[in-house]
């Protein structure tokens, strides 16, 4: 049923369920932001709902309420309803489950939002019949001069047919329009007309896109197969090449997706940078809409090197020009924010995560150019973070902290490994030494089929060991990774952490390394230690940030395999309503618009391809 708005925001005591210990009540004091006497009426108060809190002092409460954009009160219906006066917005979330705000902790977001309205997503999909059928009725809406763009988020193992797509089908499908897949950082496929686009050709030569292989027939001509052998650089740049939406458009893009991210319970991210994502000259976007206050998550971001073998001459000019924000203090503010250096600091070190492929080993040098950047980042006290898929590239890094460590001490940095599917105990316990934490994502149930066949199922089981690394007192925080390598779906990890299951059904994590319910929720929401916010933000406390979303489904009794499914259908950050579905839909915030009425997003929602009504 779906209620107008007058009904959603009811403020009648005969509203509220039955108090489970009548009168009682959590607050703050007057002196930390919170609620007392004579302060005035909450601005928001939301009852009748089942609220994981992630406290434990209070695990779980019916209703709370919200002043300023913090929770000031969290306790049972009757006691929190007694606080409203008519000023107070009061929501009725019928018996909805209320969760803290996902926190994704590794993300791609500000790439993700500029790019939004051009890519077809697959994320989902069950086969690879209705993702062609997708590809061809987007052709045909396609106009001149744009390509038809599926970049990531999907795997060939969640189709009912567990293949790629192939060339001839590409070709078939758009004969004069630009197509260009994209399968996690493996491979792209390019049909003739974006091979013409990009004037890649018999005499193309084949290091101008340097760190990867243009695959050729027998004549030389290019069969429009790339493959990031050794590197993935030949990917990030021939999808760079591509058309690009002017900055109006990429402000309403990156709002749309933003919108789609709290449609999903996602509250705030750390955006880790990427290939062509400069900082701050790539940021400019997100800037001007937070200028504006258009932001409906909090973004923290790091700088991403773009010029290797420049490395520490663009962290000099950074660290001299900028402070990461901690405790109120440095660039940015609660919505966004400067976290530090990384995901790369330095070319040399990277490792990727083509897990079809020997692992990659980064150079002699490596050890000598990180050295270097993270000496300054130590002595400037800058956070920072960095990319190691194998537990060996681990440990070359740590090598290079424990020198550092010792003459500047890092352990007060907040520094993170990024990844780290085959974290070692002794790595562990290295890290756990330095006091660092490690961001995981589930990049591996995007190629679970791959990683089985070349590293096996015992190599699967603790990709990442997860268990381990708590258990050693390592901060743990998950995230997606997105949008390229993996879907932006948070619910899809989660249910990877509880199942253990890849996107196509096959085992990865085992019994002994799943997590429970409870644990894979607290890692994507009580992880407020990565950014320095663990006192801000992660659980319904009084006197946190106000953050949280009711679900579609409950998440503590849905089927397990139902668990990528879930949406929320009420989104609040910072004490407003960003996102409204379902029964709340009256208050969902209006956006503009996208301009271009052949944008894949307005035909198709973005999970499961399904076609929105026209």
């Amino acid at each position: 049923m779906n209620l107008s708005r007058r009904d959603v925001l009811v403020i009648g005591a005969g509203a509220a369920a039955a108090a489970i210990l009548p009168g009682c009540v959590r607050t703050v004091a007057s002196g930390d932001g919170g609620l007392a006497a004579g302060d005035g009426a909450p601005d928001l108060i939301v009852h009748n709902a089942k609220i994981t809190t992630l406290d434990a002092s209070r695990p779980s409460a019916r209703a709370l309420a919200v002043k300023g954009g913090k929770i000031v009160a969290v306790g049972d219906d009757d006691a929190v309803l007694r606080l409203r006066t008519t000023a107070t917005n009061v929501i009725n979330a019928q018996g909805r489950r209320i969760i803290p705000g996902l926190n994704d902790t590794h993300t791609h977001t500000v790439r993700g939002g500029l790019n939004y309205a051009l890519e077809l997503r697959w994320d989902g999909v069950t086969s690879l019949k209705q993702g062609l059928q997708m590809l061809r009725e987007q052709v045909k809406r396609t106009p001149p001069g744009q390509w038809v763009r599926v970049v990531g988020g999907w795997s060939y193992a969640q189709f009912e047919e567990k293949r790629l797509p192939t060339l001839d089908e590409l070709n078939a499908a758009a004969p004069d329009t630009p197509v260009f897949v994209l399968y996690v950082y493996t491979s792209a496929l390019l049909n003739k007309a974006c091979l013409k686009y990009l004037g890649i050709d018999k005499n193309f030569p084949g290091n101008k896109y340097p760190g990867g292989t243009i695959v050729r027939d027998a004549s030389g001509e290019p069969t429009g197969l790339l493959l990031a052998d050794p590197s993935a650089l030949i990917l990030y740049s021939t999808l760079n090449d591509g058309p690009k939406l002017d900055m109006e458009q990429q402000m309403l893009s990156s709002r749309h997706f933003m919108q789609e991210l709290n449609r999903l319970g996602i509250t705030s991210s750390l955006d880790c940078g990427g290939g062509f994502q400069n900082w701050p000259d790539d940021y400019l976007v997100i800037k001007e809409l937070h200028k504006r206050g258009q932001l409906t998550m909090r973004i923290g971001v790091s700088t991403f090197i773009q010029r290797p073998g420049k490395e520490l001459e663009d962290f000099r000019t950074w660290t001299e020009q900028y402070t990461p924000r901690f405790n109120g203090k440095g660039e940015g503010d609660d919505m966004f924010y400067l976290l530090g250096g990384g995901e790369m600091l330095v070319r040399s070190a990277y490792d990727f995560e083509v897990f079809n492929m020997p692992r990659v080993v980064p150079p002699a040098n490596a050890e000598r150019d990180l050295e270097a950047v993270v000496r300054l980042l130590a002595e400037k006290k800058w956070p920072f973070r960095f990319h190691a898929t194998y537990d060996e590239t681990v440990g070359r890094h740590l090598d290079v902290l424990e020198r550092v460590h010792r003459d500047t001490p890092i352990s007060d940095l907040h520094w993170i490994v990024d990844h780290a599917e085959s974290l070692s105990d002794r790595n562990i316990e290295r890290i756990a030494a330095m006091r660092g934490g490690v961001a995981i994502q589930n990049r591996i149930a995007f190629q679970e089929l791959p990683f089985l066949e070349r590293y096996g199922p015992q190599a699967a089981d603790e990709a990442p060991p997860v268990k381990r690394i708590m258990k050693a007192g390592v901060p743990v925080g998950a995230g997606t990774d997105m949008s390229r390598v993996s879907s932006y779906n948070p619910w899809a990890c989660i249910r990877w952490l509880v199942t253990g299951k890849g996107e196509g059904g096959a085992t990865l994590l085992s019994s002994r390394t799943r997590l429970d319910r409870e644990t894979a929720l607290r890692i994507w929401c009580d992880n407020g230690w990565f950014s320095r916010e663990e006192k801000t933000k992660g659980r319904l406390s009084p006197g946190l940030l106000a953050d949280f979303s009711l679900l579609s489904e409950d998440y503590f009794s849905v089927d397990e395999d139902r668990i990528a499914d879930i949406e929320s259908v009420l989104t609040i950050v910072n004490g407003r309503v960003v996102y409204g579905g379902s029964e709340f839909t009256a208050l969902n915030p209006k956006l503009p618009e996208l301009k271009a009425d052949w944008s894949p997003v307005k035909h198709y929602t973005s999970w499961r391809g399904i076609r929105r009504s026209s």
